[in-house]
């Protein structure tokens, strides 16, 4: 099997608004939008696409139907502490604060309106410990 494209579907109440949450404050664009589907993209070097789906549509099966949950989107960013002033300025819910991790990250969480955790990230060199455990091209810093 060889994918084309890969891209996470959040299964949500209010579509409208959550895509919103997306474009106004991660810089998503829309590629396609209707009442219960809007399919998102982010210009730039590397392709990032995000897909919003009203959680009770047809198209989802009986048993899968509802909201997301167990969902942790990890957006990597050139300048975390940029991100990080500019989403508490507008007032988003910072869940763990802005720090240095050991493993190779500088980092925050935060939340959308349906309760998905955005880690927002700049790799840093991490420590000796950490920096053994990643492959030679994987390195970050």
């Amino acid at each position: 099997m060889q994918i084309t494209q890969f891209y996470p579907v959040l299964m949500v109440a209010d579509v409208a608004a959550t895509a919103a949450f997306y474009k106004c404050h991660f810089g998503f664009e829309p590629a396609f939008e209707s009442d219960w589907y809007v399919h998102l993209t982010m210009p730039g070097p590397v392709p990032v696409n995000l897909a919003i789906l009203d959680g009770t549509h047809e198209t989802i099966p009986a048993v899968a139907r509802g909201k997301v949950t167990g969902m942790l989107l990890n957006f990597e960013v050139a300048d975390v502490d940029a991100v990080h002033a500019a989403l508490s300025a507008a007032g988003l819910p910072i869940l763990l604060p802005l720090k240095d991790e050991d493993f190779g990250q500088r980092h925050f969480i935060t939340a959308d309106p349906n309760g998905v955790l955005i880690d927002v990230i700049t790799p840093i060199a991490p420590s000796a410990d950490y920096a053994a455990q990643y492959s030679a091209e994987a390195l970050p810093g």
